[in-house]
């Protein structure tokens, strides 16, 4: 099985028409009406330019070439056509006024960016000007940043403070007009973003801070160790952050409550400083011992670590892990700087996973488990739909056995998909050598790297055709090895791709053979869109009440949980620290903490029935969407959950599904979901 021609037009043909379709224009200063247009796109080869006036249309202009075209005195509308790879087209017009009368009224808007740190904004409108330039002022850069008259442009300072702004409005005369003025450059001093949510499994971290998990109790976050540093709780969207100010060190103390990571592999922290900044982060044990890790942050946006276990036993052998009492921050140099601190965690990777690769593998039989792209993560070249993947059943029971010896093999069966480089026909036949299983092969898996290398002939995965590099024309040249690279997404499903060159990436989902393929498996939330929550009297219709735009930022807290469906059959709801609450469950109509046992504190498991379109929890408290709803009624109180709720589902894409319950009385609770 392999790309064929026709496939391999469909997905040039898939790629999208250019986007971000303008251009930036200047004239000249001589009364010649000289103006110079510098076309700007995305996903272009080429431009042309109509230029509004009835003269000839331009030469095809390269991306990041200019034209030149001289105007009489007026008011144009250039027409930017760009030119895709495929040959599809987006246009986008210009507005070119060329005036031989210099500029006025001359109006000036400048203003702090709301969410990016020491950057301004200035928007300059004049009548007769085509363009404008803007000085800054920042000392050592006396270079302009020009723009189209009407479209704003943006400078980031090195640092806050007053600086004077001169604006130069241009005409094609050779008088300008300006402006001046001093401006105050301010800093944003906190993160407006919550940090990254975390996702490892509870059974896999030990946490000293963050909402996710649960944290040592009792724990001092701010213990008088002597130190001069500032401490303070803020919250960003209902995530608690710590702050640490004019930080010199600073200790976070649970002794009293030891923590055995003895069995963790990393420490996790997200760290967010307005100021590019160093601290040394020290996990202490009894003794005291520490080490330190030198962690380097990136002004202005949430900085990630993940520091092995052994960095710092390797740095001090005393350090002891299974008695860790208290963390410490010093600021690099000394109070000189302000950092917030979330999701500061120990964690080890899931064992599970790291069980490997052994076993008979097959892919999955759901649409999207095989395809192409122009990226890890895009089919959109082509993949295998669900028509497609009843067509080529012969393929999807094809098993890939990687044994404890190190040995592969390929069992096709009596029959799979061939293709017509093979010699087959593009369906399902007998098959044909050396993709046949027939010679010996082994393997070398490598978890560090994430590949596994296939030795012998005709030996693959997923596609015969692919290796690395390439695709083949002919079964003959078929080569010696192939390198894959593999990523589990859980134990029993893997995610499998190749890089044949050219931006193409063949990519395939295997799961354990003996295991359900649901096409549920994975992680899912609301919608985050008007509409995705809603109640009418049938399904489309939601009429009764649904959640509009304004309702959708209020429940924040609610649209970001989390339906967990694994690929062994379990469920989970993952709420965080808070979700919206209702007064049937004692809650305030607002955002709160989890009420049990709608909480996901117990243990559910789920049965997917494709052909019935339904969906079965069972383990009381499990539900999707809202929990109030079942099969029949609305609940008064959490005591009367059901043992199991069914909810009906449709698939509208592969990562969007759309699931509606039946409470009696015509009265249908309706939901969309996608899967992250």
């Amino acid at each position: 099985m392999g790309c064929t021609e026709d496939e391999n037009l469909d997905y040039v043909n898939d790629i999208k028409a250019p986007k971000n379709v303008a251009a930036a224009v200047s004239v000249t200063q001589d009364n010649t009406g000289l103006v110079t247009i510098a076309p700007l796109g995305e996903g272009v080869v080429s431009f042309l330019v109509d230029y509004g006036d009835g003269s000839e249309v331009s030469d095809p202009i390269t991306p990041g070439k200019t034209t030149q075209h001289a105007y009489s005195e007026g008011t144009y509308d250039a027409v930017i056509t760009a030119i895709g790879l495929n040959g599809l087209e987006t246009k986008a017009t210009q507005n070119i006024t060329v005036s031989f009368k210099a500029p006025e009224n001359l109006m000036v808007t400048i203003e702090n960016d709301p969410a990016i740190s020491k950057l301004v904004n200035v928007m300059a409108m004049a009548d007769y000007a085509l363009s404008y330039e803007v000085y800054f002022g920042e000392v050592g850069n006396d270079t302009p940043v020009a723009g189209n008259i009407g479209e704003p442009v943006s400078y980031q300072y090195q640092n806050a403070g007053l600086y004077t702004i001169r604006i130069v409005a241009m005409s094609a005369a050779i008088e300008t007009l300006e402006y001046t003025e001093e401006f105050e450059v301010t800093a944003i001093l906190q993160p407006l973003d919550p940090a990254p949510k975390p996702t490892k499994a509870a059974t896999d971290v030990i946490s000293v801070f963050s909402d996710k998990y649960a944290n040592p109790d009792p724990i001092d976050y701010y213990p008088n160790w002597g130190q001069t540093t500032t401490y303070a709780q803020i919250q960003v969207a209902g995530d608690n952050i710590i702050q640490y100010g004019e930080l010199t060190y600073q200790g976070i103390d649970f002794n009293t409550v030891p923590i055995d990571a003895s069995t963790m592999e990393f420490i996790h922290v997200n760290v967010w400083s307005a100021e590019d900044y160093t601290i040394n982060i020290s996990p202490i044990s009894g003794g005291p011992n520490e080490a330190a890790y030198p962690m380097v942050l990136t002004a202005n946006q949430w900085n990630s670590v993940d520091i092995p276990v052994s960095h710092f036993t390797d740095l001090n052998p005393a350090v002891d892990f299974s008695n860790i009492i208290q963390f410490k921050f010093d600021g690099v140099p000394s109070g000189e700087g302000t950092i917030f601190v979330d999701n500061l965690y120990f964690y080890k990777e899931s064992s599970p996973v790291q069980t490997g690769i052994v076993g008979n593998w097959k892919l999955a039989s759901v649409a999207g488990a095989l395809g192409v792209g122009p990226s890890v993560g895009d089919i959109s070249y082509w993949n295998c739909d669900a028509d497609c993947v009843v067509l080529r059943d012969c393929y999807y029971d094809d098993i890939y056995t990687f044994g404890a010896d190190g040995s592969f093999t390929n069992d096709l069966g009596a029959q799979t998909w061939t293709e017509a480089w093979q010699g087959g026909g593009d369906s399902c036949g007998t098959p044909i050598a050396p993709h046949d299983g027939s010679n010996p092969a082994t393997y070398v898996y490598n978890e560090t790297d994430n590949t596994v290398v296939l030795n012998g002939v005709g030996a693959y995965i997923g596609l015969s055709k692919a290796y690395n590099g390439g695709e083949l024309t002919n079964p003959a040249d078929a080569p010696t090895s192939i390198i894959y690279n593999v990523t589990f997404q859980d134990p029993n499903t893997m995610a499998v791709n190749i890089d044949v060159g050219g931006g193409v990436f063949w990519q395939f989902i295997l799961v354990r053979d003996g295991q359900v393929s649901s096409p549920l498996t994975g992680t899912w939330q609301m919608a985050q869109e008007a509409g995705a929550l809603g109640v009418g009297p049938s399904v489309g219709d939601i009429s009764y009440w649904n959640c509009d735009a304004d309702c959708v930022t209020l429940r924040d807290c609610y649209y970001d949980d989390t339906y967990i469906f694994g690929s062994d059959g379990s469920f989970t709801n993952d709420l965080g620290t808070q979700t919206w609450t209702e007064a049937w469950q004692g809650g305030s109509d607002s955002c709160g903490t989890p009420v049990a046992p709608h909480d996901g504190s117990n243990a559910a498991t789920y049965t997917y029935d494709g052909s019935a379109g339904t969906v079965t929890l069972n383990g009381i408290g499990a539900f999707i969407g809202l929990a109030k709803p079942y099969n029949g009624g609305e609940l008064a109180s959490p005591s009367e959950a059901p043992e199991a709720i069914t909810y009906n589902v449709s698939f509208i894409d592969n990562n969007t599904i759309s699931v509606n319950i039946d409470i009696g009385s015509g009265v249908f609770w309706q939901y969309k979901l996608v899967r992250i």
